[in-house]
């Protein structure tokens, strides 16, 4: 056993530049499993750097200076997000309101509809079994109410973090922007000469984490105000709430598409009734998701590496369950960042064998 070991540990670790690939790799993990809390607004200005990257080096081919690019597409930026959030923010909280308060009225007209139906349809549903599942719905609307409360009052404290944040992100994306070169020749400095597999899959990933966050942007625009726009020519109540529900739906892969598919589902029932206009609303939503998942995805990620759908899944329960929201947005880079470290290995370990 000892020497199966053995034999797979030389076989595996006798390169050099594999060795620093896997203590770089530790070291990221760890760094992040134990101060995820402490980098989150340096991996938030990292994801804001990688979309705003691209023009900037736009703007620098047009002979302007590296620091004059970035300020100007960084306050660009900055000013298109804080107009577009003192827009929506008063829109989507006062719809939430709505929402919460008419949800205690949908509860009790939906329990009159459930007690109906032993009556209509006595020999598939009992009695019983209504009550038992509408005791449990209401348990477990409790347990989220609980835990609603509990996140908001928690929330307060953090406000001021959050105001520092508001400061700090923006100062690090512009210097990450203009000190590009000065940072990653800094970084090149503290790492081993052998790192020929560390760059690879870095140059891979930098690709690859650049056109997914570009790509994830752009559909979530796409996605949400195409939404917004059909739920308020259906006239549909919260249309504007629920457009940015599915429009976020986006960052979790057919789960979060699935889990927006019940209010929407919901708003509308209590809305119309079973009528045509639910399923005009439902008949819409399932032709933007159709679009969603078949043109949009294709042209937007044509680029990025295929992972089969269940490597996605699989993807997003672990790492979002290690690092939460941002662990879902950054899934499938780093699925991708898995694939892309096998095929390094593999194709080193066949250049050694065959040597």
């Amino acid at each position: 056993m000892f020497k199966l070991f053995s034999d797979w540990y030389k076989r595996k670790f006798s390169d050099p530049h594999a060795v620093t690939l896997v203590v770089i790799l530790i070291c990221a993990f760890l760094l992040i499993a134990l101060f995820s809390h402490l980098l989150m607004p340096v991996l938030v200005a990292l994801a804001i750097a990688f979309l705003l990257d691209l023009p900037v080096n736009q703007m620098a081919k047009l002979k302007l200076s590296r620091t004059g690019a970035t300020t100007v597409v960084v306050g660009a930026f900055v000013g298109i997000s804080l107009i577009s959030l003192l827009g929506l923010m008063p829109i989507i909280w006062k719809q939430s309101s709505n929402l919460l308060q008419e949800v205690p009225h949908m509860i009790t007209e939906g329990q009159k509809y459930l007690l109906t139906l032993p009556e209509q349809y006595p020999e598939i549903i009992q009695a019983s079994q209504i009550e038992t599942f509408i005791s449990t719905v209401k348990d477990k609307l409790l347990e989220w109410g609980e835990v609603a409360l509990k996140a908001s009052l928690n929330s307060i404290s953090d406000i001021v973090a959050l105001m520092v944040y508001l400061i700090l992100v923006p100062l690090m994306v512009f210097f990450f922007l203009k000190d590009k070169r000065e940072l990653l020749a800094g970084l090149m400095h503290f790492l081993p000469k052998e790192r020929r597999m560390a760059v690879q899959v870095g140059q891979e990933m930098n690709q690859q984490i650049l056109n997914y966050i570009r790509g994830k942007v752009i559909e979530i625009l796409i996605v949400g105000i195409s939404t917004t726009i059909a739920f308020i020519l259906l006239d549909l109540r919260y249309s504007v709430l629920l457009g940015v529900l599915v429009g976020l739906s986006v960052l979790v892969p057919y789960v979060g598409a699935t889990i927006v598919t019940i209010p929407v589902f919901f708003v509308a029932l209590f809305q119309w009734g079973f009528s045509n206009e639910l399923g005009y609303v439902m008949l819409a939503y399932g032709i933007i998701q159709a679009l969603d998942g078949n043109v949009i995805v294709p042209l937007l990620f044509s680029e990025a590496v295929n992972l089969h759908p269940v490597t996605i899944i699989i993807a997003v329960i672990f790492f979002g369950g290690l690092w939460g929201f941002w662990g879902v947005f950054f899934a499938i880079p780093l699925a991708t960042l898995v694939k892309a470290v096998i095929n390094a290995w593999s194709s080193t370990q066949e250049e050694f064998e065959t040597n």
